[in-house]
């Protein structure tokens, strides 16, 4: 039987990396591994993540509050509030707050299992944020 998932505002999974914490949504157990959803809050001066890849991961960001810089191949982009962006599998990204207020963005990895890395993601934060 499939499951209808209502989760209130501000709940999920909660990963702290610092300035930086992730809430994920929905991820494989929910979604068969078909995609995972998550929100990535910034505080002011967060570096984000570093920049990466996924060899075969599309990644949907849509800012949800403040200003986020993304690194989408090799040009830096400054995305508003209800900015839509889609980082195909392969290309290098990344994502920072520099501005003087917190930001947040609604990810969707598809397809899904990010979740399953971020035990180590906040270990590494923690050994060298």
């Amino acid at each position: 039987m499939k499951k209808v998932l209502v989760l209130p505002k501000g709940s999920g999974r909660s990963y702290d990396m610092g300035k930086m914490q992730a809430v994920f949504k929905a991820d494989e157990d929910e979604t068969s591994q078909r995609y995972s959803v998550s929100e990535w809050w910034l505080e002011p001066g967060c570096n984000g993540p570093g920049a990466h890849s996924h060899e075969e991961n599309d990644e949907l960001f849509y800012v949800l509050e403040g200003t986020v810089s993304l690194l989408a191949a090799d040009e830096w982009l400054d995305a508003t509030a209800g900015t839509f962006i889609r980082i195909p599998a392969g290309v290098t990204h990344d994502f920072r707050n520099t501005s003087g207020h917190r930001a947040g963005l609604l990810n969707v990895f598809i397809p899904g299992g990010f979740e399953r890395h971020m035990p180590a993601i906040v270990d590494w934060f923690a050994q060298n944020g």
